[in-house]
């Protein structure tokens, strides 16, 4: 009787396997969808014919919009519980749209491959940092993917002079990095809080308002024309894929997404052949190689003391 009810029992887990398998492909699936969403903004930034603070702002209301549509919808709640916690989401808000403007530039002056890559040296950042926001302290293992990071970056670099447009722009997509690295310190203590959409909602408006002023200074005639593109960035990078990439939290840890979305440089870099013919460098493969171990490496360091 017992061996019976044994047998009974691994029958319906093995017939119950496969759905979870297939449940667990159906996520891994939609993570790496969110990262090859995210993983577009590099084309779409670089080849939107209109100053990089005004793709920004666009983005910003346009992405604010539809994720305040999405939070209606999913009666999200949107009110923020004290006045400290305003402060804290304007000085998120600020960085991450001097993370943006910054980034957008990098892809202007150098190219797809060199900026994102230049600007994924944020995870290493951010491990750098965090003794400064937390009580944590600093590890030494944190120092040295640091300077592999750098071996990375001066790899990447093709000339040190700083009238080099490509120097320029791997020096800007790595204060992008620091930029989203501080947006991520700054924003990490109200994620127990606060609904993750209601907080990109936010950020976006203070992109938006921050960057308001730029309107007077820079040319929109051609906004008809760039339209398509905009809702683009706004729609698929910004608002689809951060969304689906907060929920897929639900299904793997931090750290196991970020391993995963590791990948995003390699997609950039891949939608850029694809799209736009930008044929990486052998320097690029070699120092965006040494760049994303780090990422690995810390990633899975972090996972193991997690």
């Amino acid at each position: 009787m017992r061996f019976l009810n044994c047998l009974k029992k691994l029958i319906s887990e093995w017939q119950a396997l496969p759905k979870m398998e297939n449940s667990h492909l159906k996520n891994i699936s939609l993570l790496l969808l969110a990262t090859l969403f995210i993983s577009t903004s590099g084309v779409l930034g670089k080849y939107i014919a209109m100053p990089a603070e005004v793709i920004i702002w666009f983005r910003g209301c346009f992405g604010a919009l539809f994720i305040y549509v999405f939070c209606r919808i999913k009666k999200v709640n949107l009110k923020i519980n004290s006045r400290k916690d305003l402060f804290s989401f304007f000085i998120s808000g600020f960085f991450l749209a001097a993370h943006w403007v910054t980034y957008f530039y990098a892809l202007k002056l150098s190219n797809v491959a060199l900026g994102m890559l230049s600007m994924y040296t944020f995870p290493v950042m951010t491990a750098l940092l965090e003794p400064f926001f937390s009580k944590q302290k600093l590890n030494g293992i944190h120092v040295l993917l640091g300077i592999l990071v750098l071996i990375g970056v001066a790899v990447l670099v093709p000339d040190f002079s700083i009238e080099n447009d490509e120097a320029k722009g791997i020096l800007l997509g790595i204060l992008s990095a620091l930029c989203y690295a501080l947006r991520n310190l700054t924003t990490k203590k109200h994620v127990k809080n606060y609904n993750g959409s209601m907080i990109m909602l936010y950020q976006l408006i203070i992109v938006a308002v921050l960057l308001f002023p730029v309107l007077f200074f820079s040319d929109v005639s051609n906004f008809e024309s760039q339209l398509p593109l905009l809702l683009l960035v706004a729609l698929l990078t910004t608002a689809i894929g951060h969304t689906m990439m907060v929920n897929s939290l639900q299904h793997f840890s931090v750290a196991t997404a970020s391993i995963i979305s590791s990948v995003q440089p390699i997609f950039g870099i891949f939608i850029a052949y694809l799209f736009v013919s930008e044929i990486p460098s052998t320097n690029t493969f070699i120092g965006g190689g040494l760049i994303l171990l780090t990422v690995v490496i810390e990633s899975i360091r972090s996972k193991k003391q997690a």
